[in-house]
């Protein structure tokens, strides 16, 4: 019996994928929940695993293909022995030879061919069903009354986001081509789906909010020295080293809590507040940026911060985040002072209102009671959408979060 491999629901508001690479071919043996064909959404790089165990039947979207939620990949063939006899095999290495049009074809689904009585073709025309999309329970797997309108009474799915089409920006006039010595050195690569959705994602986020950037820089002095006092106690009890980010989470969620309009976001003309903090860790890979959110992060303490961002981090890097990790972030933080960088201006995660930027620590000369000192500075960058959020809102954002650095027992303490 031929089991179906189809496209699972991919999270919210993600309705298609890509298929990168099938880790089978045509004739191999499966065992169940064997990983089989990895889909990249524009999000995260989704494994499906194998439904049931046998031998791989059918190959039904390559690699390169998008594919839709639901879609049928393949078939497997349930309790087949994994030697494929030789005539089997000879029909399976004809199949799989190269072929200018055809891909192969999906199996009709149950039901698709059964004859449908009159009363039953009545109601699926009247609604418009698809009779090879139900299951039917009669005999010989026909459909009855009772199935089809056990469909029609189905709650309908909620109406798909119409994304834009994911297609990397055109330029407005064609590309010059490349004079011949050049272009025979040059190397095209196709873009993924995560990079082409970032580029999509990021383009509209400047194309939206009316975005602003304000800057201010904090002494990291006292974070630095509570850090090297604590670090090897604090990884001796937890299991974690004691990082910054959690110092910057902190203050970040006790500065949103005085400056809601930094936490909230845009709904037509509404502006949603949003009485959590669920604060997004941008973490770079080799695919491309990733945001996983850590979730109700005032109720967390500093270890299980800490935690959270080191396991994120290290998933991120094997492809292992799942979508829902990714989703419902109300504020950002982007460290891309782990790269060198000692400025910049971050990009607003939409539908968010604030992105903050954390930069390099580095020792600058700083005029202190009427002294020159050395001291660890690091510039802080805050982008904001000026829709929502006022100058003097901005600004007062920022400098609660450098007097939650600059004074860290203020968020032990919670003031």
């Amino acid at each position: 019996m031929a089991k179906e491999i189809r496209v699972p629901q991919l999270g919210e508001s993600v309705t298609e994928a890509t298929i990168g690479k099938w880790f089978k071919t045509q004739g191999d043996a499966v065992k169940a929940d064997e990983p089989l064909v990895e889909l990249e959404t524009d999000k995260v790089t989704v494994e499906v695993p194998a439904p049931a165990s046998g031998v791989l039947s059918s190959v039904a979207a390559q690699p390169g293909q998008t594919v839709n939620v639901g879609a049928l990949l393949g078939a497997i063939e349930e309790g087949a022995a994994a030697a494929v006899a030789p005539k089997a095999e000879a029909r399976l290495a004809k199949a799989e030879e190269p072929k200018k049009v055809a891909e192969p074809q999906a199996q009709p689904v149950s039901g698709e061919a059964k004859p449908l009585s009159p009363a039953v073709r009545k109601i699926v025309e009247e609604n418009r069903l698809d009779p090879g999309a139900i299951a039917g329970t009669g005999k010989d797997g026909r459909l009855t009354k009772g199935d089809v309108l056990a469909e029609v009474a189905k709650p309908a799915p909620p109406p798909a986001i119409q994304l834009p089409p994911v297609a990397p920006p055109q330029p407005s006039a064609p590309r010059a081509p490349s004079p011949q010595a050049d272009a025979e050195r040059e190397e095209r690569v196709r873009m993924s789906r995560l990079r082409l959705t970032i580029a999509r994602r990021l383009k509209d986020a400047q194309n939206t909010a009316a975005m602003l950037t304000t800057f201010n820089e904090v002494d990291m002095t006292d974070v630095m020295a509570l850090r090297n006092q604590y670090k090897e106690l604090f990884e001796k009890k937890h299991g974690v080293k004691l990082g910054f980010m959690s110092f910057f989470v902190k203050a970040v969620v006790h500065a949103l809590k005085e400056i809601p309009a930094v936490n909230a976001e845009i709904d037509g003309d509404d502006i949603v507040y949003k009485n959590y903090y669920h604060i997004g860790v941008a973490v770079g890979t080799e695919k491309g940026l990733v945001v996983p959110v850590v979730r109700d992060a005032d109720r967390l303490s500093f270890a299980q911060i800490e935690k959270t961002i080191n396991d994120f981090g290290k998933r991120a890097r094997d492809g292992q985040l799942q979508i829902a990790e990714m989703q419902g972030g109300t504020f950002t933080i982007s460290n891309g002072g782990v790269y060198g960088s000692l400025m910049s201006t971050p990009i607003l995660n939409a539908p968010q209102s604030g992105i903050l930027g954390m930069h390099k620590i580095q020792e600058r000369p700083m005029a202190m009671g009427g002294q020159v000192v050395i001291r660890p500075m690091m510039y802080l960058a805050l982008s904001y959408d000026h829709r929502i959020v006022d100058g003097k809102e901005a600004v007062t954002f920022l400098v609660r979060v450098k007097e939650g650095l600059e004074d860290p027992q203020r968020s032990l303490l919670d003031l």
